[in-house]
């Protein structure tokens, strides 16, 4: 159990340390047309803001099924030593 433990917090660590990479950001076209459009008058809030909410809706489905993987694994094994 430790050894899947240390697994699974290297795994997270790693999305997180991706997730943070500056060159690994992507936008539709019509969200990079707008975005190009505000910072070019000088806004920048937007482009952070949209990368921040694209990163958030890419993790949050891998989040969900790593913890229900986990919770049924931990499970599986606590009633199998039963």
């Amino acid at each position: 159990m430790k050894r899947f433990k240390k697994i699974l917090l290297k795994l997270v660590l790693a999305g997180v340390l991706l997730a943070l990479d500056l060159t690994g950001y992507a936008q539709c076209a019509m969200c990079r047309a707008s975005v190009e459009n505000n910072a070019s008058n000088g806004d920048t809030a937007l482009a952070s803001s949209l990368n921040s909410g694209i990163l958030y809706l890419f993790f949050t489905p891998y989040l969900l099924v790593g913890i229900v993987g986990f919770l049924w694994y931990y499970n599986s094994r606590r009633n199998g030593s039963k």
